[in-house]
């Protein structure tokens, strides 16, 4: 069904159908959004007390690769329905040989290495609905929500997952996987781990005032951090889903444990200036 008057939710997930398939109650509704469809339906169930928003970040098939995903009409198909705090699970590739399969990492910072992404509402060019956005530019010293982090950190160590806090997710283009030389040149820079999806996620929901926190699931050490054939997908899909359970039992209590109230920096993130279009 269409989206309308009686849906709407305040918390968005964006990750995959397993976090919300077992759900008793979930409505399922298409969105409309002037940048194109989203990666598929929105499914709004409670959670928690909390009306939540879960959508298939690849669609419910999987058939979306990293860079042909619509972030701009995931996030503002969110924030059309209400969202104001976005929870981004997702899986990634450890740099560092204590960040192994089955680690939890609630980042504190962002570096983008994708290469042909939109990553901005603020473009100046005119929209198909006609209305013409600003350019705008907001900061992004602290690309996540701190309040959702700290929600996410307490909640997996209440559940017994010693969960990293902070790291630096390096965010690359795919759909390959690094060779060893870029996974030992990350490495070699500090960072943490390596990942395809989120960037421009957490821009994108900056810019629509949108609190959004990461919550980075490794499932293989990358390329050049380990030895013999490298990453391959259905090691990242078995880690992943062996983990899933746990991952979807920490969200569902990080939903519980947000804040009704935001008294973040996210919610004023424009700082007073005119974006030129309507946000939802």
């Amino acid at each position: 069904m269409s989206a309308g008057s009686d849906s709407g939710a305040d918390i968005g997930v964006i990750g995959g159908s397993g976090f919300y398939s077992f759900l008793d109650d979930v409505a399922e509704f298409t969105v409309d959004t002037p940048y194109g469809p989203p990666s598929d339906s929105l499914f709004l169930g409670e959670v928690a007390g909390r009306r939540v928003a879960f959508l298939p970040r690849h669609g419910r098939g999987h058939h979306l690769p990293p860079h042909r995903i619509n972030y701009r009409a995931n996030l503002w198909a969110l924030r059309s329905l209400g969202v104001r705090q976005v929870l981004g699970p997702c899986a990634v590739g450890g740099l560092r040989p204590e960040y192994g399969p089955g680690a939890l990492l609630v980042p504190d910072q962002l570096v983008d290495r994708t290469k042909g992404r939109t990553q901005t509402y603020f473009d100046g060019v005119p929209r198909g609905d006609g209305q013409q956005p600003n350019v705008v530019h907001v900061s992004f010293a602290d690309p996540y929500c701190p309040e959702g982090r700290a929600a996410a950190l307490a909640t997996a160590r209440e559940r017994g997952w010693d969960a990293v806090d902070g790291g630096t997710m390096c965010v690359i283009e795919g759909p390959r996987f690094s060779t060893r030389a870029e996974s030992r040149w990350h490495a070699a820079q500090g960072w943490s781990v390596v990942g395809m999806t989120g960037h421009p996620e957490a821009i994108l929901a900056r810019e629509l005032e949108l609190c959004y926190t990461s919550l980075a699931l490794v499932t293989d050490l990358d390329a050049g951090a380990e030895i013999g054939e490298g990453v391959s997908h259905t090691e990242v899909l078995e880690v992943f889903a062996e983990n899933v359970g746990r991952l979807r039992d920490v969200l569902f209590d990080v939903v519980g444990r947000l804040p009704k109230d935001r008294e973040c920096l996210c919610a004023t993130a424009l700082n007073g200036q005119d974006p030129g279009i309507a946000l939802p």
